[in-house]
């Protein structure tokens, strides 16, 4: 399966799983969405299940949650992810805190195309997982496979409250793998050995993991790439195992420099890893600055730009 194939499936399947389960978002039911993830479930579920909304990301999770005060399931794919903003307060004041404020469920998944390569610009092209991070309650998850998403997606709608789960939009038809047909989960919280190595370990995800694994295997480096999955929860024992081994930890986000996730993680390795370290811990992000249309601008945004210059540095150090 292509990785919006498997997307599909997934939500196919927990349709069927879940007679409780709605998907909102816009265009999703007789377009399929602009990315077509939800083509051809109207057809098999219906308009009351397949539901189009209006261009207002706050109305659509405000009403996502009050699906979930009265015992629903909803999965409500962001058009792209960058257009959550709208949507801000409903996700950070509301999906966040409601269970803390009064032991309610929030039953609600997030799904948000993400990410850049395609010179769609600043407005269709942002990593914004940072802009959650912070905000307790919220659980963030972003694959880097198909097999991944349709485990880790399964997993969120499974969650009785709120998971923000981000695919990257060029992953989309570049990339396919076999996928087991079955109903299976991947545990939210646990990261993935993608490649063994000795010399340097990796912390990734997302389309960081194709670009990490692109170099190292054209380079033949002996170095360990790990995919964290999940960024909230993030998996702390994959982190320190692989550190222990390797002594050298590249931290690499398609997220801008400043401010992106991996800064805190690298903090965490200073705080507690210390002792075997070999280097102070890098992290790789792009560059401070919107993202342009221009292909060219746009590749010397991304990180990848200076991806096999830092891996060298840190090699040789």
């Amino acid at each position: 399966m292509r990785f919006v194939d498997s997307i599909t499936h997934t939500l196919d399947l927990n349709l069927e799983k879940h007679p409780d389960l709605i998907l909102m978002g816009q265009d999703i039911a007789e377009f399929g969405g602009v990315f077509k993830a939800t083509q051809g479930l109207i057809e098999k579920f219906g308009k009351e299940r397949i539901r189009n909304t209006p261009l207002c990301e706050s109305a659509v999770i405000g009403a996502a949650l009050g699906l979930s005060i009265m015992r629903r399931k909803s999965v409500v794919e962001i058009q792209f992810a960058d257009f959550v903003s709208s949507g801000f307060n409903q996700v950070v004041n509301n999906l966040a805190k409601t269970h803390y404020r009064w032991g309610q469920n929030v039953d609600v998944v997030l799904r948000m195309p993400t990410g850049a390569g395609s010179g769609a610009g600043p407005f269709h092209s942002q990593s914004n997982e940072a802009w959650f991070f912070k905000t307790p309650g919220l659980k963030i998850v972003y694959p880097s496979s198909p097999s991944a998403a349709k485990g880790l997606l399964s997993a969120a709608i499974a969650d009785p409250n709120p998971v923000l789960f981000f695919e990257h939009k060029k992953l989309y038809r570049s990339i396919e793998e076999d996928v087991i047909l079955d109903d299976y989960q991947f545990e939210i919280g646990k990261a993935k050995t993608i490649k063994t190595g000795e010399q340097l370990s990796i912390i990734t995800y997302g389309m960081g993991v194709h670009w990490a694994k692109e170099i190292v295997d054209a380079r033949k480096w002996d170095i360990e790439i790990i995919d964290l999955q999940s960024l909230m929860p993030w998996d702390k024992n994959a982190l320190q195992e692989s550190i222990k081994k390797t002594g050298k930890v590249l931290f690499l986000t398609e997220d801008t420099q400043q401010g992106n996730i991996l800064n805190d993680l690298a903090v965490w390795v200073t705080e507690n890893l210390f002792e075997y370290l070999d280097a102070a811990p890098k992290v790789l992000g792009s560059l401070n600055t919107p993202i342009p249309f221009n292909k060219g601008l746009e590749d010397n945004f991304l990180a990848k730009s200076r991806l096999e210059q830092t891996i060298q540095s840190l090699l040789k150090f």
